[in-house]
């Protein structure tokens, strides 16, 4: 961690502990009102709240040159009552990945929903963290696949193009997409190790694919790159699909992915089906 980054991170959590009062984190109010002499908690009642040594949180406000686990840093976060934005700042500061939202109340989803609906024709779908599907368009589940019709265990980008076969006889290169995918999942997975959804996901894969054990052996990495992909819809005809991928500033592990269509024909057959 750089000089700078330490100087920012000391500076963030006395910035956010001067603005709670013992009261706001279930603490009992000193005895004598008006004796504290430093605004909100001091240093020792944090350091208790998150479990560390008052010298370690001491040195790390003072921005020294120490080591901070996630667990820890999480628990700072918990301490200091941080919101989602305020707790992926705290981690960023500290060199870690973002933590992990769940976004799956009602009105999240409806949200999710409303915006992939209006992109129809053309195909598009949210995904999370694991790559697991949150919401799709009437487009994206006609002419790619329709995720509700999938097992609940199942419904993961992933799991979808290692073992769906009508999947794989439509795509015209279809090894290509799914060592893309593979190699995106092996980024997430190097950002949370551990997580059970994703090596759930691993686990299952390398036992039902041949293809996914051996290329998780090779262990790739790499971002998505733009690309379009081919497929022989067998209603709707040959189509050309340019990818998108866009993250939602709200929550950053929350994955949008547009499938636009390539030309006006491809559009034209897009539409052609879904309004037959």
């Amino acid at each position: 961690m750089s000089e700078n980054r330490r100087t920012e991170l000391a500076e963030f959590l006395k910035a956010h502990r001067s603005r709670l009062q013992p009261s706001d984190v279930g603490l009992p109010a000193d005895v004598i009102p008006g004796r504290r002499r430093t605004p909100g908690l001091r240093r020792e009642e944090v350091a208790e709240l998150a479990g560390v040594s008052l010298s370690w949180y001491t040195w790390l406000e003072q921005g020294r040159k120490i080591a901070a686990s996630p667990q820890v840093v999480d628990a700072l976060a918990r301490a200091l009552h941080l919101d989602v934005t305020q707790h992926r700042q705290l981690r960023r500061l500290a060199g870690f990945a973002d933590p992990v939202v769940r976004y799956r109340t009602g009105d999240e989803i409806a949200r999710l929903q409303r915006l992939v609906d209006t992109m129809s024709p053309t195909p598009a779908v949210v995904h999370d963290a694991r790559l697991d599907f949150v919401a799709w368009n009437t487009a994206f589940s006609r002419i790619r696949t329709d995720p509700a019709a999938l097992p609940p265990g199942r419904r993961n980008l992933l799991w979808w193009m290692y073992t769906d076969h009508r999947n794989r006889a439509m795509m015209r290169r279809w090894e290509p997409a799914a060592r893309a995918i593979l190699s995106q999942f092996r980024v997430l997975l190097g950002n949370s190790p551990g997580d059970p959804r994703l090596t759930q996901v691993v686990a299952e894969l390398s036992t039902a694919s041949a293809e996914f054990r051996t290329w998780w052996s090779e262990y790739p990495v790499q971002d998505f790159q733009p690309t379009t992909i081919g497929i022989d819809h067998p209603e709707a005809g040959p189509i050309d699909l340019e990818l998108f991928q866009f993250r939602l500033v709200e929550n950053p592990e929350l994955l949008l992915v547009v499938q636009l269509p390539a030309t006006d024909a491809d559009r034209e057959r897009i539409n052609a089906y879904l309004n037959g």
